[in-house]
């Protein structure tokens, strides 16, 4: 983090509202796009920012400069995000660890989409996919959560994102097979 940022934090800190206007302007857009991938409604989506921008200048006191601020408030969006789907009863299914199977490490390197498959179809293919998954695959493929983060943020095992993942692939790539053949499921 540049001292520039660190400064303007810091000054956030100490209650400068000028500072903080700078802060959230310089973020505000790219959280709104975080945000929309879990929220597919904009209004719902810049209430949760505005939300995780309130948490985030109380919390302050909280940030080490450890991470970017950015990513800082990245993980306090996609959290807000997740507590506006679960109080719309929109509950992530939670699976238990005796349930699940643990997942081959080699399939994470092998997953390869055909050519011809564009971004707009894996977008909503995703979209298509079951809650349980759909939120595993967005935090590690989209926001590049690795699985220790994402079983913290969705209050899940470590084994069961991995599995969740491992899965949701699968009915991706079956879904994008699917499509390219044009077939719609």
């Amino acid at each position: 983090m540049s001292t520039f940022q660190i400064h303007i934090v810091e000054k956030c800190k100490q209650n400068d509202r000028q500072a903080q206007m700078q802060l959230y302007n310089q973020y505000c857009d790219g959280m709104l796009i975080v945000a929309m991938r879990f929220l597919k409604d904009t209004m719902e989506a810049e209430d949760a920012v505005q939300e995780a921008f309130i948490k985030a200048f109380s919390k302050l006191e909280q940030y080490k400069a450890e991470v970017s601020f950015g990513a800082w408030l990245k993980r306090i969006v996609v959290n807000k995000c997740i507590d506006v789907l679960k109080s719309k009863r929109q509950r992530l299914i939670e699976l238990e660890d005796h349930h699940l199977n643990v997942v081959d490490a080699d399939y994470e390197s092998e997953w390869l989409v055909d050519d011809g498959i564009t971004i707009d179809l894996v977008k909503e293919a995703i979209e298509q996919l079951p809650e349980k998954y759909k939120y595993v695959v967005i935090l590690y493929l989209i926001e590049g959560y690795d699985h220790k983060e994402i079983s913290e943020i969705l209050n899940i095992s470590e084994v069961a994102s991995r599995t969740q993942l491992s899965r949701g692939k699968q009915k991706l790539q079956t879904a994008l097979k699917t499509k390219k053949n044009g077939t719609r499921s």
